[in-house]
């Protein structure tokens, strides 16, 4: 996300944002956040019509900063403002809530592996379902789209 757009979701200005950021350098490294090259904001800029090009103060005299998921989650850890204070606390409670289901999963693949043992093979087909229910779904190799050149073809552009 653009600095600005997380500015005006935090409630602060953006150059407040940019100063708190500035301030703990040591909390965002690259993988956080990083800064738009003049290239990827001019581009930005024709994409989506972020800015007027006239006229005095239409235009942002720094470059912006864009934001990963990690580094939005550390913004609302840094920032003095009300909303930033509540983002925190639902972030905090959600981490809470994540690590109370991987504790219930891990008990239910117990009590699983103890009832396998009891019951061997009467119920073998019931606890593989069920094993398969419970992995994460797999994700399908997505087909390349694109003009590939064969051996063929290139021989008879050489020639």
């Amino acid at each position: 996300m653009l600095d600005s757009d997380l500015a005006d979701l935090y409630d602060v200005e953006i150059k407040a944002l940019n100063r708190a950021v500035k301030r703990n350098a040591e909390r965002f490294p690259d993988d956080f956040c990083f800064q738009l090259s003049t290239d990827e904001y001019n581009s930005l800029r024709c994409h989506f019509g972020t800015l007027e090009d006239t006229g005095r103060g239409k235009h942002r005299k720094y470059l912006p900063y864009v934001f990963t998921e990690q580094g939005v989650a550390m913004l609302s850890s840094v920032l003095k403002s009300k909303k930033a204070a509540l983002v925190n606390v639902q972030i905090m409670r959600t981490f809470v809530k994540i690590r109370e289901m991987l504790i219930s999963n891990r008990e239910l693949a117990r009590k699983l592996a103890t009832l396998e043992k009891r019951y061997d093979n009467q119920f073998k087909i019931v606890f593989d379902a069920i094993r398969q229910l419970m992995e994460p779904p797999k994700t399908k190799k997505k087909k390349e789209i694109g003009f590939v050149r064969t051996a063929s073809l290139q021989k008879r552009e050489e020639d």
